[in-house]
């Protein structure tokens, strides 16, 4: 126990001092740590935000590599078929799987398709699966923000842009109708996610 007066005193014996001294001061130096974190504004991060998922899915397409263009076939240049996409097996307890793919360089984020209630047993999708009614049964797609059903491929004005196709593992489906908005479906997917993943493509408009 400290004296009155608050001073510590230390009684040393030769060889044991560092150590010691180190264990009487200990608290003192955490307590000065955590002062300098709060005044210069840290404070204890959680380990995973909360609502955030903890697992995350490996997701990429047949169609383009992570990172690399949009082939012309999968955009207004051309056939404007939605990609082939695949992605990892989701964790137990997965009810459904949910897409959201979106072109975040565009003067608003602009949102280019959206898939909802997919099975969890599923894990792919083809090449042309919106256009062709090729969606596993039980699906439903959004509104993109071209005001249309499914998917609208690139169609950037000018400039690069990159097109984030990101997938969603729920624990339960989405109680919205087909057409919901990208909106409804985020607002729908919180607090749902049990694993999530995506995978990037670019694309710079072709010259006329």
């Amino acid at each position: 126990m400290a004296p009155a007066g608050g001073a510590l005193r230390f009684r040393l014996h030769p060889g044991d001092a560092p150590r010691r001294i180190a264990r009487a001061t200990r608290p003192f130096a955490r307590a000065f740590l955590c002062t300098s974190v709060v005044l210069l504004g840290c404070r204890h991060q959680p380990e995973a935000a909360q609502g955030q998922s903890s697992h995350s899915l490996q997701v990429w397409s047949s169609s383009f590599a992570d990172g690399a263009p949009i082939p012309p076939r999968n955009t207004c240049d051309g056939a404007n078929l939605s990609p082939a996409l695949q992605w990892s097996a989701p964790p137990a307890g997965t009810k459904s799987i949910a897409i959201v793919v979106h072109d975040p360089d565009a003067l608003v984020d602009f949102t280019h398709w959206m898939v909802f209630n997919i099975p969890p047993r599923i894990e792919s999708l083809p090449e042309g699966a919106s256009e062709r009614a090729g969606l596993p049964h039980g699906s439903a797609e959004g509104l993109n923000d071209f005001g249309q059903f499914g998917y609208a491929g690139p169609c950037p004005p000018s400039g690069m842009h990159h097109y984030i196709f990101r997938v969603y593992a729920l624990d339960a489906p989405l109680n919205l109708p087909p057409g919901a908005n990208r909106k409804q479906v985020q607002s729908g997917i919180g607090g749902h996610v049990l694993a999530e993943g995506q995978t990037t493509g670019t694309y710079l408009h072709a010259k006329p």
